[in-house]
């Protein structure tokens, strides 16, 4: 179908210049899309609480994030990951028990998930297969404001889209893939309406996304009065920029669609941090690649390997640690909104939030990293 709708973000926002080169704290405070939700700059992300971590552990790394003027936490209903029904929900329980704990549910925007089409028939009640309607969406919002023990969730992102397109390292569209009983984009957003009508949900986003999709829940949202999703949270980091840079880029610009970005996975899954590099086997002792053998394998891969050396040499030549420069770099694109963070330790969280504090990145540094860039361009899709 045609897109002739023309698309008029609510507001004026402002448009942040392209050559921004300054990153900025992490307790800095943006807003998502036309949304009034007014967020750090750095997001917790918590996808390793239950799985990796204890409660306890995840309730220091809360405080801290907190006391280091963090205000945005994202959870979602399959965490923690890699994703099991003996484990699935114990993230978000930790986070309801720091709640009860601390009293911080006011201090901050929460955000979460509701899955897209799967076969994790574990997360409903009746043993079905998850898919992005009424019910399940009804069904998930309830259970997660239960375990969390809250009123209301902030900001609703749906995990990964009900129809086919390939994700998590998926190289090209298969059209043989295709399925017939897709929901509908509408019927995705009406059953949003309902969960944003009732009071349980402030506003809505969306994940793993597409241009197209992006495009589609916006002329929807503008043409039949629905909820318009306020952000896009996409893998985004030195190792994985095209499926971002181009045509998303422009489609969630402020001028277009004014969806914000918040960048997951800007470490690849901690393959960025250098850990994975060289002999010291200490680095990676209960690393998620060591524990779960294949889990996020296109981080792996011996031509990612390769462009994650050149990266740590261009930290190492500019006196950065290999982390700071992949988050540093993150945080000063011009279409990143917030940058989510994780940690297994309080020694990777400190530093991943010291990395937000660092200045202005050289044009020497800028062009070290487009070296690399040309020679290894997306090299975990490869």
């Amino acid at each position: 179908m045609p897109l002739a709708i023309a698309f008029k973000p609510a507001g004026t926002p402002q448009i942040r210049s392209h050559h921004v080169r300054c990153a900025a704290a992490a307790s800095d405070r943006v807003t998502l899309g036309s949304s009034e939700l007014s967020v750090s700059k750095c997001c917790l992300g918590t996808m390793t609480w239950g799985q990796q971590n204890t409660e306890s552990e995840a309730h220091e790394q809360l405080d801290y994030a907190l006391e280091s003027g963090i205000n945005f936490i994202d959870t979602a209903e399959i965490y923690p990951v890699p994703p099991v029904a003996e484990t699935q929900g114990r993230t978000d329980k930790y986070i309801g028990s720091w709640f009860a704990s601390r009293g911080t549910r006011n201090d901050v925007v929460l955000a979460t998930k509701v899955s897209g089409y799967g076969r994790q028939s574990y997360l409903r009640k009746d043993g079905s297969n998850p898919r992005v309607n009424e019910s399940n969406v009804v069904e998930s919002v309830d259970a997660s404001l239960q375990r969390l023990g809250v009123d209301h969730i902030d900001l609703l992102q749906v995990h990964w889209p009900d129809r086919y397109v390939p994700l998590f390292g998926a190289k090209s569209y298969d059209v043989t893939l295709e399925r017939p009983d897709d929901i509908p984009f509408e019927e995705q957003l009406r059953a949003l309406q309902k969960v944003v009508d009732a009071g349980k949900v402030r506003y809505v986003g969306v994940s793993n996304e597409t241009s197209y999709g992006v495009m589609r829940f916006c002329q929807l949202a503008e043409s039949a009065g629905l909820p318009r999703i306020q952000t896009i949270q996409n893998s985004y980091s030195l190792i994985c920029r095209s499926l971002f840079e181009t045509d998303l880029a422009e489609v969630c610009a402020p001028r277009q669609c004014n969806v914000s970005l918040l960048a997951y996975s800007p470490l690849a899954g901690g393959a960025l941090s250098g850990k994975y590099i060289g002999d010291d086997d200490s680095k990676r002792k209960n690393s998620r690649f060591e524990l779960f053998q294949g889990y996020m394998a296109r981080y792996q891969q011996s031509i990612g390997r390769e462009a994650v050396e050149q990266y740590v040499q261009v930290a190492q030549k500019h006196g950065m640690t290999p982390a700071e420069l992949a988050l540093a770099w993150v945080n000063t694109r011009w279409f990143v909104t917030s940058n989510i963070i994780g940690a297994t330790s309080m020694e990777q969280l400190k530093e991943n939030i010291k990395a937000f504090e660092i200045g202005e990145l050289s044009d020497e540094l800028l062009f070290d990293v487009g070296e690399v860039y040309r020679r290894y361009r997306d090299p975990s899709f490869n």
